[in-house]
């Protein structure tokens, strides 16, 4: 990524990935689902936004409630983040049979169910 001009760390990447894919775009729902506290994504989010990459708002209804965007910027980082990962991806599975791609599959999705469970005991204890 920093060969097509990406200046950003992959945690700054992926927070910009977040916001475009919550489904609220709010500071403390961000942090919750990043498992972060709400004073390290500000820390994250400031250096965001004076980079020009994400910009604060407040809520029309209830001023109190901070919401995030991306900038143009920003779409641009993750249409290259995103063509990364398609890259990577297809590189990692060009050369399967589709025997081997039915097992890729099933261990794929157990790994998503084991990170799934853990992800919704975490959000129990909390």
């Amino acid at each position: 990524m920093k060969q097509k001009g990406v200046e950003l760390s992959i945690n700054e990447v992926h927070i910009l990935e977040r916001i475009e894919k919550a489904s609220s775009n709010t500071m403390s729902h961000l942090a919750r689902t990043l498992m972060v506290t709400s004073g390290t994504l500000t820390t994250n989010i400031s250096r965001l936004e004076k980079k020009g990459y994400v910009e604060r708002y407040r809520d029309e209804n209830d001023r109190r409630i901070v919401r995030l965007r991306n900038t143009p910027k920003a779409l641009e980082v993750l249409k290259i983040h995103d063509e990364f990962h398609e890259n990577m991806i297809n590189k990692a599975i060009g050369d399967l049979g589709l025997e081997e791609n039915e097992v890729l599959n099933a261990t794929l999705e157990n790994i998503l169910e084991y990170f799934s469970d853990m992800y919704s005991d975490q959000k129990k204890g909390a």
